[in-house]
């Protein structure tokens, strides 16, 4: 432990004498438009499917787009009255996948779910459905980050559904994921 602290000591007493690195200027503008529209747009021009709903509205939009599939899996923190009325498969089974969002990022019009959701329900089945509220559309991720009060131990940013053009330049979707994203904002 001797060497250990006299070492430290020499480095610091030679750092005390460099000037202090500048951290750089947030390089984003602020948003001039309202962070749910931008999301929305972002959103579709990345290839997904994505609307506004009043929350009443959002368990009959989930039965719409499940009509006539076996079943759905579940994120872990989706709540109950969301939950169209399907029985509940393994994600590896599922055709739908619905999940809730911690937040969503304006600007590059991504989605953040939570690892304690499940990552599979995010991931396997090829199509995910995914509901946020309206008052955690952000404008950039560092506010995002900066609202959270705990960070999960992993978290998933899906700005739409997965494509690939890995081989041949050939442009495939749902390779790495579900080929289907759809978001609704919960207003």
């Amino acid at each position: 432990m001797e060497a250990r602290t006299r070492i430290l000591a020499r480095v610091q007493r030679a750092l005390k004498e460099r000037p202090k690195a500048l951290l750089p200027e947030h390089p984003h503008t602020p948003l001039h438009e309202d962070p749910v529209d931008l999301l929305l747009r972002r959103l579709q021009e990345n290839g997904a499917e994505a609307t506004r709903l009043p929350r009443k509205e959002a368990k009959a939009f989930a039965q719409r787009l499940a009509q006539g599939l076996p079943g759905a899996a579940f994120g872990k923190t989706l709540p109950q009255d969301l939950r169209p009325p399907l029985p509940e498969l393994p994600p590896e089974e599922a055709p739908l996948g619905v999940s809730w969002a911690l937040f969503a990022v304006a600007e590059t019009g991504s989605v953040a779910l939570s690892s304690e959701d499940g990552r599979k329900a995010h991931l396997l089945p090829p199509t995910h459905l995914v509901f946020v509220e309206a008052n955690r559309v952000y404008g950039g991720l560092l506010e995002a980050l900066q609202d959270l009060q705990t960070l999960p131990r992993a978290l998933g940013l899906h700005s739409g559904p997965s494509k690939s053009a890995d081989i041949g330049q050939v442009m495939v979707k749902g390779v790495h994921g579900p080929g289907r994203l759809v978001v609704v904002v919960l207003e």
